[in-house]
C-alpha cells in the first residue's frame, strides 16, 4: 500500500495562485500582483468594457479561492507571499467604477486608457487598503485558510473602489 501515489495538484495550481509568475517576484510580490491585475484589467476592460471585466473578475475570485487553498496545502504555509490571485481580483473590483462610469457615459471602452488619473487612482487606492488593513479588511486578513487570504483583498478592492466613486464625485461635480 506504500507505493501508492495521490495525485498532486493540478499543475494549473501554481501559475493561478501567483497569477503566472507575477507572485515570484523577489521584491513587492503583492505591488507586481497589483501591477499584473491592473493590466489584466486594462485587457479585460479593451475587450469588452465592465461586462468583461465583471466575468474576469467571477473567473478570478473563483479560482483564486480553489488555487489559493490548493495552493497553501501543497506549501504548508498560511499565506504564501507568492500567492497573488487576491491582488488582482482586489485590483479588478477597485478597477469597476471607472469602467462603469465609462459605459454609463457611453465613452468607448478604449477612453479608459486615457482616464489615467481613474485607474491610477484605483491602483495606489487598493495598494493603500491592502497594506494598510483597516477595519474589516484587517478583520478578513485574520481568518484562516483562502478564505483570509482572498476576502481581505476583497475587500481591500471594495474600500478601493468606494474611494474612486468619491473622487470621481468630486473631480466631475468641481469640473463641470
Amino acid at each position: 500500500m506504500s507505493d501508492v501515489k495521490l495525485p498532486g495538484p493540478s499543475p494549473l495550481v501554481k501559475p493561478i495562485a501567483t497569477f503566472f509568475g507575477a507572485g515570484l517576484s523577489p521584491k513587492a510580490p503583492g505591488t507586481v500582483g497589483s501591477l499584473a491585475g491592473l493590466g489584466f484589467g486594462m485587457a479585460l476592460q479593451a475587450l469588452g468594457g465592465p461586462v468583461a471585466l465583471l466575468l474576469g473578475l467571477s473567473l478570478v475570485i473563483a479560482a483564486g479561492f480553489v488555487a489559493t487553498e490548493l495552493y497553501m496545502r501543497e506549501v504548508m504555509v498560511e499565506d504564501p507571499q507568492e500567492v497573488v490571485i487576491d491582488e488582482v481580483a482586489g485590483q479588478l473590483i477597485a478597477l469597476l467604477p471607472l469602467s462603469i462610469g465609462l459605459w454609463y457615459a457611453e465613452a468607448d471602452p478604449m477612453v479608459f486608457f486615457a482616464a489615467w488619473p481613474g485607474w491610477v487612482g484605483a491602483f495606489l487606492a487598493f495598494r493603500l487598503f491592502d497594506i494598510w488593513k483597516p477595519w474589516l479588511v484587517g478583520r478578513a486578513d485574520r481568518m484562516h485558510g483562502a478564505v483570509g487570504v482572498m476576502l481581505d483583498d476583497l475587500v481591500a478592492g471594495v474600500f478601493a473602489a468606494i474611494l474612486v466613486i468619491i473622487a470621481a464625485v468630486i473631480s466631475h461635480g468641481v469640473l463641470m
